[in-house]
Parts: C-alpha cells; sequence; structure tokens
C-alpha cells in the first residue's frame, strides 16, 4: 500500500483526519510523533495530543531517526502514522543558524543524510502509512534567512514526500480535500 501524505496549516485537523483514518482503517495503530518537548508549552501541546489519541495506540519518538523508525514500525496488518514531518524537519535544521547566509540546508550532515533515509525508505515501507505535515508557505516570506531556509525546505520536502505517495490530502477549517489519488 503506498503512502498516504495530509498537508494543512497550524490547527487545521490534519492531525485529527490523519487519526480518524487510523483508527477507522481497524488495524492495529502507532503513532511516530516528532516533537520534543523542550519548553513547558511544548510539553503541554504533546500531551495534549497523548490524551486525544486512543489509549490503545502505541507511540515511539523519533525527532531525528524517522527512516529507522518508520523501518522498525511500519508492518503488514497495521497502520502507522507519523506527526509531524514539519517538526522533524525543524530539528534536522539544528545548527541551521550558523549557516552563512544562502547557504543550502545539505550543509548540515543530518539533514542530509536523515533527509535522503527517509525519502530512499518511504516507497519500500509495508502496511498503511500516513505522514501529516505543515504547509508554511502559504503566508508571508519569513523576515530571517533562517525562517527563509525552513520554508523553502519544508516545500521541497512536502514535495518529494507528495512525488511518492499514492494519496494526498489538503484539510483547511477540518475539511479534507484530496489533491492526488482521489
Amino acid at each position: 500500500m503506498s503512502p498516504e501524505l495530509i498537508l494543512g496549516g497550524a490547527r487545521s485537523g490534519k492531525s485529527r483526519h490523519a487519526e480518524h483514518l487510523a483508527a477507522a482503517s481497524g488495524l492495529p495503530v502507532t503513532v511516530i510523533v516528532t516533537a520534543e518537548a523542550l519548553d513547558a508549552e511544548m510539553a503541554a501541546r504533546i500531551a495534549r495530543h497523548r490524551t486525544d489519541r486512543p489509549a490503545g495506540w502505541a507511540t515511539v519518538e523519533a525527532p531525528r531517526d524517522l527512516a529507522g523508525a518508520l523501518v522498525a514500525t511500519a508492518a503488514h496488518g497495521r497502520c502507522t502514522v507519523v506527526d509531524c514531518l514539519t517538526l522533524w524537519l525543524a530539528n534536522l535544521l539544528d545548527g541551521a543558524e550558523h549557516l552563512p547566509p544562502a547557504t543550502p540546508a545539505e550543509a548540515l550532515p543530518a539533514f542530509a543524510r536523515e533527509r535522503a533515509a527517509f525519502l530512499d525508505a518511504l516507497p519500500t515501507l509495508p502496511g498503511r502509512v500516513i505522514l501529516v505535515a505543515n504547509e508554511v508557505g502559504l503566508g508571508l516570506v519569513p523576515e530571517t534567512p533562517l525562517g527563509r531556509l525552513f520554508r523553502d525546505e519544508a516545500g521541497r520536502l512536502n514535495q518529494a514526500v507528495a512525488a511518492l505517495c499514492g494519496r494526498v490530502t489538503f484539510v483547511a477549517a477540518g475539511l479534507p480535500l484530496v489533491l492526488k489519488g482521489g
């Protein structure tokens, strides 16, 4: 089964849509989370997401080694949800603030390695895989070079993932719109 990508803005309902699809699959579900609780506000967000998920779902934390977590978790007869690719990307861009302006993200060894490993693994994964990501390129152009690098890399990642997915859905105001694989 080909992976599915669910895109949307902040608070668009994309995670809820992914969770609905996972629950409706009737399969055992594992959620791979990429967020890290680096402050109290993020810890509260993570706790809220955890509370919102059904109690029987397994959770795997993978702030950086997403390919490894997916290869270890995805299986025939199982649904795996990744929430979310955008936070994972932000984790991989750690240290980018020290790059000279206009330096590509590939200059960060962990970024290049982890992104390539994820994109290589994605088409080989068994079972149902649902990926959640933010569409960050619809708003204002970020003020800082780091903000622009993040926006650009998020767009590039979303395009690369969408090309590998059999179904792509955009969620706005809680309403899913199928972009590919309808």
